[in-house]
């Protein structure tokens, strides 16, 4: 039997952490669970655009429009997984009007009641970086960019 504190590698990704070890058997949660995780439950939030920085959403972007790439649930979502705790850091896009620090606080509550509950983790931190503000007209409907005189 293997020490507490080694993981077991899953195929091609960061080491999973322990999260339970029972005479019955252990438990791992690799990183990626935790990122997608508390970038699901940020994005829960009214008034979260987007997670990531102005070339994480381009690239993600690009990688939506692959067929069968799916859609990224990472971005914008770095983590620090121990055997018993995580650290969250998370780069946001708010929606213009949004009030930040009452947005920031809610997405906090969340991802660290999410991320508890789900993983079983104990969450020590989640910092949050406003990287900008939506815009309504930045949505592209091309109405708004039209000329105002004819």
């Amino acid at each position: 039997m293997a020490a507490h504190n080694t993981a077991a590698q899953p195929e091609g990704g960061p080491p999973a952490r322990l999260a339970d070890d029972t005479a019955q058997g252990r438990t791992t949660i690799a990183s990626t669970v935790v990122q997608k995780v508390a970038g699901l439950a940020a994005r829960e939030i009214a008034g979260v655009y987007a997670l990531g920085g102005g070339v994480q959403r381009a690239f993600g972007a690009l990688i939506e429009r692959i067929p069968g790439a799916g859609t990224s649930t990472t971005a914008g979502v770095t983590v620090e997984v121990g055997e018993k705790q995580a650290a969250i850091d998370l780069d946001i896009v708010v929606e213009y009007g949004a009030g930040i620090v009452d947005l920031a606080r809610a997405v906090r509550r969340n991802v660290i009641t999410n991320v508890e509950r789900i993983t079983g983790l104990e969450v020590i931190e989640v910092n949050i970086a406003v990287n900008d503000i939506h815009l309504p007209e930045e949505n592209g409907d091309g109405d708004q960019a039209q000329s105002r005189v004819e």
